[in-house]
């Protein structure tokens, strides 16, 4: 498949009945063309997909909606709720089973269905945490609900042709089968192990069993309506306890306004006082079985057309009948029949046997629904490796690809489940957990919708994320309504599925709803995010950190991402090279190397990776073009231009960087993961190339300075960083010996422009953002029990108390706690001055030309915002170094970072290795430094 041909791989394979390779899990790569069926794994045949609309989806889901309901509950539920309430009761029953039906309806014409119906379409849809955790639950409740009809068949059974229990009571002729616990569970057996057979042969023989169990129910269900018409009124016999006798009245008006309104006495059969709710939910129970069609989505020809067309054609059948029932119902039989005697449909037939041969039928169709439906399934599950090697045996399939394991894996958990006797405890239990199915399959159309991906483009259109939003609530009622406690550990349960998923199955390649609804939101809120609507009052650092290489700076990439305070965080990097020379582009195979580090370390950052011919140029392009709308970063971090030698702080094996200009050497390694391919530091043994400037450096001095430069320029403030090749904030943390207790860890803080000794303004915006980034760190949790130390620079003659009381309320009115300590200077300032005093050029200066007497002049005139003028040519090397010592000997205890005012680079190119010459001294030895320079105003005073 090419870029030219794309779907030329789906034509050939789809029009050519091949073997395909084995379906991938949630783990592996995505499947290689839409809508191709899937394989059994180890086994090259093709699954069959044999089933066409009318056999693989309406005959399921009609005999699923029936059951026994058809048969033995419209009475009752018209009976107590009258005939008014009944029909306003399968209103709104099918009102919520039909907005999760156009939610079916939308997913699965929407793309390939693949075995495993509603677990299929959530999971692909929500992802594997919720689609696995619904899934789980989904085949329990068809495990549950198989074995539910089959001791229900069962009981009907038993009812018939059973020895009664009550020896008291004399058997009929045809009351032949021993009755009792073990003999119920050897009929149900026997049934159970005829739906095996059923489905350990095939889809196929499936669809001809239900199909013949459908015409039996449609020739009952023409008997009953006939009956209605065709017999005469009488009077019929109410079984035990009630031992009396109601009427079938045949059509009269007044039988018709006897049961138009609700009538709710105590039911016969329980004991309990019958409820709108109560009855609402035994009605309900026919409305669902929606899902039998979907379940067997591996087994349809054409699932997406399928689907949609048989599942709406079995509702709109099924609410005709249950309407036209419950009407026949309410004008022929007399309220009394109704509430006390559910088989009543029996004594009206044309024919006794042909209601008990209906009831037969049904909950027999009922329960190898539910059985298929749990072993395709489980068969999805078990595919997609999300419980590990724990369900590994379930993906074996028959030559034709019936999943022959998971069926018979479904009926040995059936079967257990009848040990159980009587399943009235758990028969709310699964129905509330077919409502859960339904209630995520809105979700996650719902989720579709509201993510308006491109690609979710339906061929069924009739659907609103208003319906899927109905659809939901409607579920959610119905779960409460039926039993609010099994309700609620029913949703528990589901989020202690979904947690163990998340943290126990491998990634998926199925692609994940939350990014794309992430991505609409972020997108809708950056653009309401108005850069001219910026105060300084909510001013937060969003910076840019270029890493030459993240081997040697992981301690500074852990540093920044503590000093952002919730703003933006973007790792920067420039690759050298040109696009017009390389045969793709290298910053591809990098990029999940930078992302698997940002996971690595637990940073909030992003990353930035761009091509340029020179390190400049590439800064120049990130800091033009990173970030979007409001968010774009007013910060520059660099690490500091010294000799010191790096050090490999991931120690994991690298790669050589000439492996990052030609990709395909890399397609091989990063097969495995992406993590630490990071090129070999400079200077080791594997580096296989070397930069152009000293000690295998790719940027020279000058170039150093001008990016500083170029930052100030377009108005970002810059912040370098010195000696964090070897920080670790956990070490520097760690109190001090020499000052225990609280507040023994330390941030020094230098506010005043040291290169500049006849300036000591600390009321600039340079020095105010200084203090800003030590208070910012200072708030994160993990730094908030160091303290903050503000060393005052000051001079003899002047107020030592009255400059220390200045600063104090500036502190205060700023809001920043911080130790004021004076710091004399007067001698490291008289360096200075005698050095000025002394200065004369030397003859072999260069002579100053227009262009730099005009530089010089230009530097005068405060050309920066809020920037004094740089004097770097008039500062010795005494003078830094007994700066430098200054600031050594007020370090008792050592801190674990300071905070340095950064001069802004001359403006005469030519003394840009001056300019970082001094500071290298200014910084000699110091330990984790960051030499800062602000811009623009980052902190107020106002409310």
């Amino acid at each position: 498949m090419t870029e030219r041909t794309p779907l030329l791989h789906y034509r050939l394979c789809t029009s050519v009945n091949e073997s395909e390779p084995r379906s991938p899990s949630a783990g592996q790569a995505p499947e290689r063309r839409p809508g191709s069926p899937r394989t059994r794994p180890g086994g090259p045949q093709r699954q069959q997909r044999k089933l066409s609309t009318f056999f693989g989806v309406v005959i399921p889901t009609l005999l699923s909606m029936f059951s026994v309901v058809l048969f033995l509950r419209i009475g009752f539920v018209v009976g107590q709720a009258g005939l008014y309430q009944t029909i306003a009761m399968l209103l709104v029953a099918y009102f919520i089973i039909s907005m999760t039906v156009l939610s079916v309806c939308a997913i699965s014409t929407n793309g390939a269905l693949d075995a495993g119906g509603a677990y299929y379409m959530i999971s692909r849809a929500l992802g594997p945490e919720f689609g696995g955790s619904i899934g789980l639950m989904f085949f329990l409740a068809n495990v549950c609900g198989s074995a539910l009809y089959v001791l229900g068949l069962v009981e009907a059974i038993m009812d018939t042709f059973g020895v009664p229990e009550d020896n008291t009571v004399a058997p009929t002729s045809h009351q032949i089968l021993p009755s009792g616990y073990w003999w119920s569970l050897l009929y149900g057996t026997g049934i159970l192990l005829l739906c095996l057979l059923v489905c350990l042969v095939g889809a196929h023989i499936y669809a001809k069993a239900t199909f013949l169990i459908f015409l039996i129910v449609m020739v009952v269900l023409v008997t009953i309506l006939v009956s209605f018409f065709a017999v005469r009124p009488k009077t019929i016999l109410l079984p035990s306890p009630n031992n009396g006798t109601a009427n079938f009245t045949g059509f009269k008006l007044e039988t018709l306004l006897g049961n138009l309104n609700g009538g709710y006495v105590v039911d016969y059969t329980t004991q309990t006082m019958m409820t709108f709710a109560t009855v609402f939910a035994v009605m309900f129970n026919g409305c669902t079985g929606i899902m039998a069609g979907s379940n067997m989505s591996g087994d349809l020809k054409n699932p997406s057309y399928s689907i949609p067309r048989g599942t709406i054609t079995a509702v709109i059948f099924t609410f005709i009948i249950y309407n036209l029932l419950s009407v026949l119902v309410a004008c022929t039989c007399d309220r009394v029949l109704l509430q006390s005697d559910y088989s009543f449909l029996r004594d009206i037939s044309v024919w006794y046997p042909f209601v008990i041969v209906g009831v037969y039928s049904s909950t027999l169709s009922a329960a190898m629904s539910n059985l298929i439906g749990a072993s395709r399934i489980l068969y999805a599950l078990a595919r997609d490796d999300l419980f590990g090697k724990a369900l590994s045996p379930a993906k074996k399939t028959s030559h034709s690809g019936n999943p022959w394991v998971s069926v018979l894996i479904s009926w040995f958990l059936v079967q257990m489940v009848l040990f159980s006797g009587k399943l009235n405890t758990i028969a709310s239990i699964v129905t509330i957990f077919f409502l859960l199915v339904y209630a995520a399959v809105d979700l996650a159309c719902l989720a579709l919708e509201w993510a308006s991906a491109p690609n979710f483009r339906p061929t069924f259109r009739y659907f609103t994320w208003h319906t899927c939003v109905l659809g939901i609530i409607g579920c959610a009622v119905m779960m409460f309504l039926i039993n609010a406690i099994y309700a609620s550990a029913s949703i528990a349960f589901m989020l202690l599925l979904l947690l163990l998923i998340h943290y126990l199955s491998p990634t998926s390649s199925w692609g994940y709803i939350s990014q794309a609804l992430i991505f609409h939101q972020v997108r809708k809120y950056l653009l309401m995010l108005d850069v001219r609507k910026d105060h300084v009052k909510f001013w937060r650092p969003q910076i840019l950190l270029m890493v030459s290489n993240p081997r040697s700076s992981v301690g500074l990439i852990t540093f920044i991402n503590d000093i952002k305070k919730s703003g933006l965080y973007v790792l920067g990097h420039v690759q050298l090279g040109d696009l017009n020379t390389l045969p793709s582009d290298p910053l591809q195979s990098q990029y999940d190397s930078w992302l698997s580090l940002v996971d690595h370390l637990n940073i909030k950052a992003f990353v930035n990776l761009t091509l340029a011919d020179s390190i400049r140029h590439g800064v120049q392009h990130l800091l033009f073009i990173s970030g979007l709308g409001g968010m774009r970063p007013n910060t520059l971090v660099l690490g500091f231009y010294d000799n010191c030698p790096p050090n490999d702080r991931l120690n994991y094996p690298s790669i050589s960087s000439s492996q990052f200009t030609n990709p395909s050497n890399l397609s091989q390694e990063l097969e495995e993961p992406p993590l630490f391919h990071f090129a070999s530091l400079r200077g080791s043994a594997d580096k296989q190339d070397s930069g152009e400037f000293e000690d295998g450096k790719v940027l020279g001095p000058e170039e150093y300075v001008a990016i500083i430069a170029d930052a100030m320029k377009m108005l970002k403030n810059v912040v370098l960083a010195r000696y964090f090749n070897n920080f670790d904030r956990s070490q520097a943390l760690l109190p001090s010996s020499s000052a225990p207790g609280k507040g023994s860890v330390f941030v020094d803080v230098w506010p005043v422009n040291l290169l500049r000794p006849d300036s000591s303004s600390y009321v600039d915006t340079c020095s105010l953002f200084l203090l800003q980034l030590a208070c910012i760190l200072n708030m994160v949790r993990t730094w908030r029990k160091a303290s903050l130390r503000l060393f005052l620079c000051v001079e003899e003659g002047r107020s030592v108390k009255g400059s220390e009381e200045k600063l104090g309320q500036l502190l205060k009115d700023l809001r920043i706690k911080a130790q004021v300590i004076p710091v004399p200077w007067d001698q490291v300032v008289a360096l200075h001055w005698q050095r000025q005093g002394g200065w004369s050029k030397k003859p072999t200066d260069p002579p100053a030309d227009e262009s730099v007497a005009r530089a010089e002049e230009d530097e005068n005139q405060d050309d920066y915002v809020n920037s004094f003028p740089s004097n770097v040519t008039r500062l010795s090397d005494d003078y830094l170094s007994a700066v430098n010592k200054l600031i050594l000997d007020q370090t008792r205890p050592p801190p674990a970072v300071r905070f340095l005012y950064l001069p802004r680079p001359p403006a005469d190119t030519r003394g840009y290795s001056a300019y970082l010459r001094q500071l290298e001294l200014l910084t000699q030895d110091l330990g984790p430094t960051l030499l800062i320079h602000g811009v623009t105003p980052v902190i107020t005073t106002d409310l």
